[in-house]
């Protein structure tokens, strides 16, 4: 089993599209590579602490590669919109992938560079190692699941089938 650490705006999209890939174990909602510790969601929302929303991803490698799994990322995100996706601002909606094996740089910036061709502007989606992760309320946690007409910019026929 691998992880990946992805920032495509409002959490809990990006945590109910991957929960349907299959080949995912398990999904998690948290906030990722900030400057404080053990932040709440009404602090990260300020965009002081520095951290971006996240899904941190489980997934069986021999079912479903990271570039498979790239690939679907960069379906849900707009990668030249700096802290921005859909109608949500701030920092915490950046766009991000944040590895913990090194050995998947190569595979990630490999997806980005081919995702390039496809913008006229710069891609501005970070790729950084995992610096910080804290898991987030757990009212947050498999939120669209608990409230299935609760908002998201993603649209709902492709969180059903990705």
């Amino acid at each position: 089993m691998k992880t990946i650490v992805l920032a495509g705006g409002c959490f809990w999209g990006v945590e109910a599209y991957f929960s349907h890939v299959k080949g995912v174990i398990a999904t998690e909602v948290g906030y990722a590579n900030g400057n404080t510790e053990h932040p709440t969601y009404e602090e990260v929302c300020t965009s002081k602490t520095g951290h971006a929303e996240v899904c941190h991803i489980q997934y069986d490698d021999t079912i479903i590669s990271l570039k498979q799994l790239l690939d679907k990322y960069w379906k849900i995100i707009n990668p030249v919109l700096k802290d921005q996706q859909g109608p949500d601002k701030g920092s915490q909606y950046r766009t991000g992938i944040y590895y913990l094996d090194i050995s998947d740089v190569d595979i990630i910036k490999k997806s980005a560079d081919g995702e390039k061709k496809n913008y006229d502007q710069p891609i501005v989606t970070e790729i950084e190692p995992l610096a910080n992760y804290y898991k987030a309320e757990v009212y947050h946690q498999k939120y669209l699941k608990k409230n299935p007409n609760g908002y998201c910019h993603i649209p709902k026929q492709l969180i059903q089938n990705p």
